[in-house]
């Protein structure tokens, strides 16, 4: 990857850096392995975090809603036999240089938190971190309850250039395997990514899934990514039980669920095979369908399992209706029965409502006559 030349430094000025800092929105966080109120605080207290994680490494990111040129098909996020390097992101204002390490205390989003319980647990962590890191790279051993503590560490200050500037990470295709609790300069990487320092690495798999720009890389720490992926395994395999069971028994409810989650809801109709809207919704429940997103997707077909056949069926007819001029839309922003020019609601679920009440049972009759013709 090609380097951007580097200007001199100058101390408090600026920055020598890699990529291209100025079209990037740097985003600081605290590090989510520090955000933890502790009662007990232990100096060797993050290092157990870790034992609990599984392994960490970086690996490649496949976006399943983005095409990288072919790339994806063979698990690649870039090209053979390349790689990425990428430097620790700072950010300058006014002259001064901030790195972005997730190990400064004295850093906006630590000092900026409303939570005072959480704000000193976290202080207790960064500096348990910090310490850590300067008996193991520098041996200078500090204690963390010390009111000097800051101006006793060497190579980790907030203001170091020399260090934090030769801080980079080079990934590629090849997972890269981390281990903080043993390598002190894995930890300084972790921590990095964790407060987002490292713009094409993720700081998890849920995060880069949610980056509106995918990122080519993403942060694995192994239980927490399974647990994710798990959870939406368990939504899906919950989801299909409900599918199967509402197959075998309830296939009057299997058609209105489908009307309900297809966004061509008028091709299905009274005589469509049950094994047409089995797969339909089962195609909906695995992010094929109008919901991309799977666990989204899974989660609403389960949610509209536990409606009532009335309502279920409400909803797909008010929705046929819609598309049949049943029931109009009108320049004031309510939707009304063409027929009768009764005013049903602004939505859906407004129509739904008011199609329930019994005082409103004639429109109601009306409205299913003309949309249950079209089920025929």
């Amino acid at each position: 990857m090609a380097k951007r030349k580097p200007s001199q430094n100058t101390p408090g000025d600026t920055a020598q850096v890699l990529g291209s800092p100025e079209s990037t929105k740097i985003n600081p966080e605290v590090p989510s392995t520090l955000s933890v109120e502790t009662t007990k605080r232990k100096a060797s207290s993050f290092k157990d975090i870790f034992s609990k994680v599984g392994k960490i490494s970086i690996k490649p990111y496949l976006d399943p809603n983005q095409t990288n040129m072919g790339l994806e098909n063979y698990g690649y996020a870039v090209f053979p036999g390349t790689h990425h390097e990428e430097q620790l992101a700072a950010i300058e204002r006014n002259g001064v240089v901030r790195y972005v390490t997730g190990l400064d205390e004295f850093a906006p989003e630590v000092q900026n938190l409303n939570d005072e319980n959480l704000r000193t647990s976290i202080i207790h962590n960064i500096r348990s971190v910090v310490a850590h890191l300067e008996k193991m790279l520098a041996t200078n051993v500090i204690k963390i309850s010390d009111d000097d503590f800051w101006n006793k560490v060497k190579l980790l200050r907030p203001d170091n250039h020399e260090f934090w500037s030769k801080i980079s990470l080079r990934v590629s295709n090849e997972i890269k395997y981390l281990d903080p609790n043993k390598d002190p300069y894995d930890l300084v990487k972790y921590m990095a990514i964790e407060a987002g320092g490292f713009d094409i690495i993720a700081k998890s798999w849920e995060d880069a899934q949610a980056s509106p720009v995918a990122p080519k890389f993403f942060l694995d720490k192994e239980v927490h990514t399974v647990n994710v992926r798990t959870t939406f395994k368990k939504l899906r395999n919950k989801a299909i039980g409900l599918l199967d069971k509402m197959y075998n028994s309830n296939p009057k409810k299997l058609l209105y669920l489908t009307k309900s989650v297809e966004s061509n809801s008028i091709s299905y109709k009274n005589s469509t095979p049950l094994d047409v809207l089995y797969d339909t919704v089962d195609e909906y429940i695995n992010g094929e369908g109008a919901e991309s997103n799977k666990e989204k997707a899974a989660s609403s077909f389960i949610n509209l399992c536990g409606l009532d056949m009335e309502t279920l069926k409400l909803k797909a007819v008010v929705k046929d209706a819609s598309f049949y001029k049943v029931i109009a839309l009108k320049a004031d922003g309510m939707l009304y029965h063409s027929q009768s020019s009764t005013v049903l609601g602004r939505n859906v679920s407004d129509v739904v409502q008011m199609l329930k009440n019994p005082l409103n049972e004639d429109v109601l009759v009306k409205i299913l006559d003309e949309v249950e013709g079209y089920w025929e």
